[in-house]
């Protein structure tokens, strides 16, 4: 299968990409209280509350290890239904409310930090607070500069299906340079999972702004719509984009 373009490809070329981290990562996501039916926005109760905070703890206990660089507990904000490719029977809808992101110092020690005691206790407690938890262990093999963690932001993760990994991952590059004009995207990791994975991907990303404002500057493009879905559409790629804050 070869990538197919609709549109002004030539004012939407490939976008000028940086030199992925060398970091391994370990992307946990789980629904432990997604969003019911098609809304997309999340309630927040005193239960998740509590399990936020024991998750930071644990993380921060997870970070003091030499292998282990960083490790971000997000809190989704928006849970949006599937859409196109993404809706069909067989995917794996990705309605994760609460993600962990670890990062290792290198691909090659992921094994050795989940056999750690420090792991397993996160991973246990995400596990019994949770109906659904993916954990991807991955390599960032894109990137538009580094994701900032150290402070508030509007936050992605947009989990990626498809038919044709290598089709998904060129049209990537082509929708990044649209995400690039339209919103001011100046960072982006595209974690490529390095075991089986329902997922061909999951890029990660973040503004500086808010909701509305990222909101207004897709919907309100007409190429959001004739570009962007019609590309992931026409290339059998389905996305499922989730946004989130810090915990």
């Amino acid at each position: 299968m070869d990538l197919e373009l609709i549109g002004p490809t030539g004012k939407y070329p490939r976008a000028a990409l940086a030199e992925p981290p060398s970091s391994g990562y370990l992307h946990l996501a789980a629904s432990v209280e997604p969003p019911s039916g098609r809304a997309p926005f999340t309630r927040s109760s005193e239960n998740k509350t509590r399990l936020l905070e024991e998750l930071k703890t644990m993380a921060a206990k997870l970070e003091e290890r030499g292998d282990v660089t960083k490790v971000t507990v997000y809190d989704a904000i928006v849970v949006p239904p599937p859409t196109g490719y993404a809706r069909r029977h067989g995917v794996h809808h990705a309605r994760y409310d609460v993600v962990v992101l670890v990062e290792t110092t290198l691909p090659e020690v992921i094994a050795q930090v989940q056999e750690s005691e420090e792991y397993r206790t996160l991973h246990d407690a995400l596990l019994a607070a949770s109906t659904d938890l993916h954990v991807m262990p991955a390599r960032c093999t894109r990137s538009l500069g580094d994701v900032d963690k150290s402070r508030p932001g509007l936050f992605l993760f947009n989990y990626f299906v498809a038919a044709d990994t290598e089709v998904a991952l060129e049209l990537w590059e082509h929708l990044a340079s649209w995400y690039k004009k339209n919103t001011g995207l100046d960072n982006s990791t595209l974690l490529q999972p390095t075991d089986k994975s329902d997922y061909v991907f999951v890029n990660h990303a973040r503004w500086d702004y808010g909701v509305p404002q990222l909101l207004l500057r897709q919907v309100t493009r007409p190429s959001f719509r004739s570009y962007v879905l019609t590309n992931l559409l026409v290339n059998r790629t389905g996305a499922m984009p989730l946004l989130y804050h810090l915990a």
